[in-house]
């Protein structure tokens, strides 16, 4: 199970990869176009994919390294380098969302704003065209391999395909006679930016600091309950490496077995929660009831 494991992250480097290459195509058509028909909104999105660019190798890095296996200093592994990279990312992305805002709002008050060239618009249908079969083959793969880093990658695809939509209708809306309405959504890209960084940063440091899914502590109880043998749970706590999920559970037994079938009914716990449901690992201690 645990080779598998490893199998899927280098099977989710594809996304990651595939990502990338996307992205340095559209950011380069986009801040080139952008500058030469004097569309803010289009620099702010070539900007945003930068910042996508940056997050798309922190994820394939985090991949990279959360396949090396436990060592001296590692014991558990490195399943949390990839939790790790994503919260650099958020950072970076941040910072791009911060200059964008700052360079759309000022040159709202510069005035004098030409109504960018229609080409900016066609750029953006093309752009969100592409992010949108990017994003459906790394949802597929993400499902395929379950990985929570290619699916992330799959969602930050789609939002980037909504973004250059977006990023078109502004353009296209500034054609009217209102070329306010380009700046206008270049803030609103450099708002999505600072939102996009601001969630990957909460879910990275909430799986950093051992948060876990209180619903899924709810499920695991109720399957530990069920387990023949056992009349109870004292505490049960989970937390992640990675995207692998480590249970630790206190059951209670009948006072009067002996070792050997204490020890069978744990094995039991352990057996079902990794084979039936997933769990990466089960940590279970027995006491008395």
């Amino acid at each position: 199970m645990e080779n598998q494991k490893y199998k899927n992250l280098k099977l989710g480097e594809r996304g990651a990869i595939i990502s990338i290459i996307a992205y340095v195509f559209l950011s380069i058509i986009k801040l080139v176009v952008g500058y030469i028909s004097d569309s803010a909104a289009l620099r702010a999105d070539g900007l945003n994919n930068t910042t996508d660019i940056v997050a798309s190798i922190a994820v394939l890095i985090g991949l990279r390294l959360s396949q090396k296996p436990p060592d001296k200093d590692h014991g558990y592994g490195h399943w949390k380098s990839e939790t790790i990279a994503s919260m650099v990312a958020s950072f970076i992305m941040l910072a791009v969302g911060i200059q964008v805002l700052n360079e759309a709002i000022t040159s709202m008050f510069q005035g004098g704003k030409e109504t960018p060239h229609i080409g900016a618009a066609y750029v953006g249908v093309f752009s969100s065209i592409v992010m949108y079969f990017v994003y459906r083959y790394n949802k597929k793969l993400a499902e395929k391999i379950n990985s929570k880093a290619v699916m992330a990658a799959a969602k930050d695809n789609i939002s980037d395909a909504w973004v250059s939509i977006g990023t078109a209708i502004g353009i296209f809306g500034s054609q009217l006679n209102m070329p306010w309405l380009d700046t206008l959504t270049a803030i609103t890209v450099g708002l999505l930016i600072c939102k996009t960084a601001w969630d990957i940063f909460k879910l990275a440091s909430h799986e950093l600091s051992d948060g876990f899914d209180v619903d899924k502590i709810k499920l695991y109880q109720d399957i530990v309950k069920k387990v023949d043998g056992v009349l109870g749970i004292e505490t049960i706590k989970g937390r992640y490496y990675g995207n692998n999920e480590v249970i630790d559970v206190v059951i209670l037994v009948d006072s009067s077995l002996n070792i050997k079938d204490s020890h069978d009914i744990a094995s039991h716990v352990e057996k079902v929660l990794i084979n039936d449901h997933g769990v990466y690992d089960v940590h279970v201690h027995v006491e008395p009831e």
